[in-house]
């Protein structure tokens, strides 16, 4: 594993950030800022009951917040919401204790493991999740969606 926190992993992340962009009918937006680096994520999302059915984001970060973003946007797409706050955890026992992440979706998240020694770096990195999380609550999970949902605040990390 590369121990460099700018990583050739983290940097091929950042470097192909899919599902940039706005959804025309998002059930809810939501607005991530971390005031400490100026990085910025705002996503929008659809959802089929506890399914996320469609994603898609503006991300205006650092290479690392910019490649948790990515991965957020390889994986997010089928998975429930308890997956999603899975991973939400799962990066947060990365940066605060270098744990491994399981195998499942959230196993690309290993090439962060070096940006836990860097604190100033957290809140970047986890400005993915925390405006998913947000767009997730704001959109009331449990029935079927046609879009049109709320919009949620700018949250400062």
């Amino acid at each position: 594993m590369d121990l460099d926190l700018y990583n050739k992993q983290i940097l091929r992340f950042a470097a192909s950030i899919p599902r940039v962009g706005r959804l025309a009918a998002p059930d809810a937006t939501a607005t991530a800022c971390s005031p400490l680096c100026g990085s910025r994520i705002t996503i929008d999302l659809k959802l089929d009951g506890d399914v996320v059915t469609d994603y898609a984001h503006e991300p205006r970060a650092c290479a690392i917040g910019q490649a948790v973003a990515s991965v957020v946007a390889r994986n997010v797409i089928g998975l429930t919401i308890d997956e999603v706050h899975e991973g939400a955890g799962i990066l947060a026992a990365i940066l605060r204790n270098k744990t491994f992440p399981p195998p499942g979706p959230w196993a690309e998240l290993e090439p962060f493991l070096p940006v836990a020694d860097f604190r100033s770096r957290h809140g970047s990195a986890s400005l993915p999740f925390q405006a998913l999380q947000r767009a997730i609550a704001e959109a009331g999970p449990g029935q079927q969606r046609s879009g049109g949902g709320s919009v949620g605040q700018v949250v400062w990390v």
